[in-house]
């Protein structure tokens, strides 16, 4: 089957923009790796950002203004100006759809705060704010006749003279090899916090697979070294406590019963005061007891159900243990404003680096950016799709990928591949982690350097093609392998700390590096790292600051 236009990834970025790419002629297939209904937009429990009123200069102005000063000198005004400015249209068209967000006692849409934020601006769905989204843009999707090919894995692009021509994946039902041509692509596939493996809010299959596939195609990797670690995971299943529990007048207390931290600080900063804490050796809970039992089941319910569910703790009489947890990636995919080097291949969502979160995101920001961006990248590749026709596919790059799957199937094998996503995982956290170091980064690098060559030697012990997990697991791990390395690589360079970079060795941040790094494969293996200037923001940021 060919299409006008491939949406790859069913988060709220991919549904915005296979909505905004179907028409009522043209074909327009939606493809995920798994289930429809799962991903980390389904799992943002906390609501999304929006001054309302788009008449309200000021507040947009200070949205504007939050945004760039979590961002740590790191994000471009054009993309963020064009966000915020957004975001009243983008609630009014979720509401259009059916998302039907919380109300105050006038009838109008409530607004909780949020860490970070200067104001009152975070729109929700109780503490379901992802998943109510989600449902209504799938329901939306299918109403529009969009084509979803679920339990589909993209192995590559296929390209031809910078020019996209569609995607290589594989069926996960039979592990065929297929070709889907396309006029225009978008990847949406979302970010690699799941390399943290036991460490992440993450599924553990969200490896970052199509930032690897990026790699591959010749694009470049912006900003790799900023992960951002959320301050309050369950300590015991890594589940998210969403940043509303904080917003709804929730505390965070050590062992000894004393609050260490403003709760609505930004995230880097709350998640380096726990690390420290627990280096006291200090335990580390969210304390909701004095909040009504009426209160928590209206403004926080899904996470009453799950604190009890996982856990055994009954949030409104007992502490909830906490850690901080991998949650959100600022790298990604190189673009401008939705659009890569490659010609009809559009990126948005988290796994885009769009200049919009800088060194460290903005909590509430991260549906919105998918929202916004995910409707332009929609726009962008349905009015790419009608000005050209399909380019030319050279099926001997997808051989290449058949006799890859083929390989993997024919050899031998004796390690434990799930035990080496696992110490994969550790070896991230431990030593690019919240705190990094010249030390532990080289560390983490030649053990990764080592996983890979390993990684290249593993096979499938089930060799039955139908429903094969092990080899997703397989390609899974080669592509976290290399997402790593490439993550590693940036914070090495990086010299100083910025937001969600730490350095302990470079603890000051240093006016030299208020730049971007880009990465990208040279070729198999090998990396070339260089830094990319900002050019017009370091003129517009005194603009906005001194504004207020």
């Amino acid at each position: 089957m060919i299409y006008d236009v491939i949406v790859v990834g069913g988060g709220i970025a991919g549904l915005m923009a296979a909505i905004e790419a179907k028409t009522d002629t043209n074909k327009v297939a939606l493809i995920t790796k798994g289930n429809i209904f799962k991903s980390n937009s389904a799992m943002a429990s906390g609501g999304i950002n929006a001054v309302l009123d788009p008449e309200d200069k000021e507040a947009i102005e200070s949205h504007i203004k939050d945004t760039y000063n979590s961002s740590k000198g790191l994000a471009d005004i054009k993309s963020i100006t064009y966000m915020c400015k957004k975001a009243s249209t983008i609630i009014s068209k979720l509401v259009s759809y059916g998302v039907t967000f919380q109300r105050d006692e006038k009838g109008n849409i409530a607004q909780r705060p949020f860490g970070g934020a200067g104001r009152n601006r975070t729109c929700y769905v109780g503490d379901k704010t992802g998943s109510a989204i989600i449902q209504t843009l799938i329901k939306k999707a299918k109403e529009s006749g969009i084509k979803f090919l679920v339990n589909t894995y993209v192995l590559n692009l296929a390209t031809h003279e910078n020019r996209v021509c569609g995607v290589v994946s594989l069926r996960r039902l039979d592990s065929t090899v297929l070709v889907y041509p396309a006029k225009a692509v978008v990847l949406a596939a979302g970010g690699y916090a799941g390399i943290y493996r036991g460490n992440s809010t993450n599924a553990q299959d969200y490896t970052g697979d199509l930032l690897a596939v990026a790699l591959r195609a010749g694009l470049s990797l912006r900003d790799m070294e900023f992960v951002q670690f959320h301050p309050t995971g369950i300590a015991k299943t890594n589940y998210l406590v969403t940043e509303a529990a904080r917003g709804e007048g929730g505390y965070l207390i050590n062992s000894d019963n004393q609050r260490f931290v403003n709760e609505l600080d930004t995230r880097d900063k709350i998640a380096k005061a726990i690390l420290n804490e627990q280096k006291k050796g200090h335990k580390v809970y969210i304390d909701l007891r004095h909040l009504s039992l009426e209160k928590i089941q209206k403004k926080l319910p899904s996470l009453y159900t799950v604190a009890f569910n996982q856990v055994g703790i009954d949030i409104s009489k007992e502490l909830l243990e906490i850690k901080p947890v991998a949650h959100y990636t600022m790298g990604g995919v190189a673009c401008n404003m939705t659009q890569t080097k490659i010609k009809g291949l559009f990126v948005c969502g988290e796994m885009a680096a769009n200049a919009i979160h800088g060194a460290n995101r903005l909590g509430g920001n991260s549906l919105l950016e998918g929202a916004v961006f995910g409707e332009l990248a929609g726009q962008k590749a349905l009015e790419f799709s009608k000005k050209h026709d399909f380019a030319t596919i050279d099926y001997n790059l997808v051989i290449k990928d058949i006799l890859t799957i083929d390989k993997i199937f024919a050899g031998e094998t004796s390690k434990n591949f799930n035990a080496i996503r696992v110490s994969l995982g550790n070896t991230m956290f431990n030593n690019v982690g919240i705190i990094r170091s010249k030390e532990s980064l080289v560390k983490a690098f030649d053990y990764i350097k080592y996983l890979r060559n390993q990684s290249y030697s593993l096979h499938c012990i089930n060799k039955e093609r139908r429903n094969n997990v092990e080899l997703i697991s397989i390609l899974e791990l080669r592509n976290a392998l290399e997402v790593s390395e490439a993550v590693i690589l940036a914070a090495k360079k990086r010299k100083e700390s910025r937001g969600a970079h730490h350095r302990s060795d470079y603890e000051r941040t240093r006016k030299k590096y208020q730049k971007h790094i880009l990465i990208r494969e040279v070729k198999k293996g090998f990396f070339k790292l260089e830094f990319e200037e900002k050019g017009a923001l370091n003129r517009f940021r005194d603009l906005i600051i001194n504004k207020h």
